[in-house]
């Protein structure tokens, strides 16, 4: 697991440093590896060039690029790790929930509050991982993890995926298009959209009238009939997944 941490404060920045080795420590099991900025900028650099973290431990109060503004551009450059705000003001509370954070932690940051949050952030992210779906293409079966995929449908006779690194097509469809679908449709993050259209909640950054905005940049058509009752939806999935408790 790569997590980027990030505070303009260096004796901040320390003290973080010395929570996380001691929760490296207590979990031998866990393979991790954090990186430490003192700048927003200086962590957008990095990420863009490395492809992202897993983790990140974002100050909200920092000058130039701010925590929630960081936050804003990871998601921009369709970076999915999970985003944790530590502040000393739980004014920016809804500001995190407009990024997804995964939780916001307020200063100053106790080992047992931040190691608890640790625990949770890790289990999703290994529960996230561990979710596959085996693709039978015309070059042999793929495996493909979930939170790669942007969205799935139907194109003439085969299922195509989109995805984070490419797209790929399964074998001729000898089955209904919403049965194919049915390891995507399985998990919380996919919704079916028409009868052969399924797309990845993780991946819409927003929705403008009938198209769905994706996190790459696209903006997918939405059926017209379907438009509403996805906003809803979309809105319900991040509404269960931001019900966080501010520690």
């Amino acid at each position: 697991m790569k997590i980027a941490v990030c505070d303009d404060r260096p004796e901040h920045l320390k003290k973080i440093r010395e929570l996380l080795e001691k929760y490296q420590q207590t979990h031998p099991g866990l393979e991790s590896q954090a990186e430490y900025f003192l700048s927003g900028a200086e962590l957008l650099d990095q990420a863009e060039e490395r492809g992202g973290y897993d983790l990140y431990l974002l100050d909200i109060l920092m000058p130039g690029e701010n925590g929630i503004s960081v936050g804003k551009r990871l998601r921009q450059m369709g970076k999915q790790g999970e985003l944790i705000f530590l502040t000393s003001s739980n004014d920016y509370a809804a500001d995190s929930y407009e990024v997804r954070a995964f939780f916001y932690l307020l200063k100053p940051v106790e080992e047992e509050k931040l190691f608890r949050v640790l625990d949770q952030a890790v289990e999703k992210l290994t529960q996230q991982q561990k979710k596959t779906m085996l693709l039978e293409t015309r070059e042999g079966t793929r495996c493909i993890p979930l939170g790669r995929i942007l969205y799935a449908e139907r194109a003439g006779r085969v299922m195509r995926c989109h995805c984070t690194d490419g797209v790929l097509d399964s074998q001729t469809l000898r089955m209904p298009f919403r049965e194919a679908a049915a390891p995507l449709l399985a998990d919380p993050r996919f919704y079916l959209c028409g009868a052969s259209f399924v797309l990845n909640f993780r991946h819409v950054t927003g929705i403008k009238g009938q198209e769905a905005l994706l996190d790459n940049g696209e903006a997918l058509t939405l059926p017209r009939t379907a438009a509403v009752e996805f906003k809803r939806a979309w809105g319900d999935y991040w509404l269960k997944e931001n019900a966080r408790w501010i520690m």
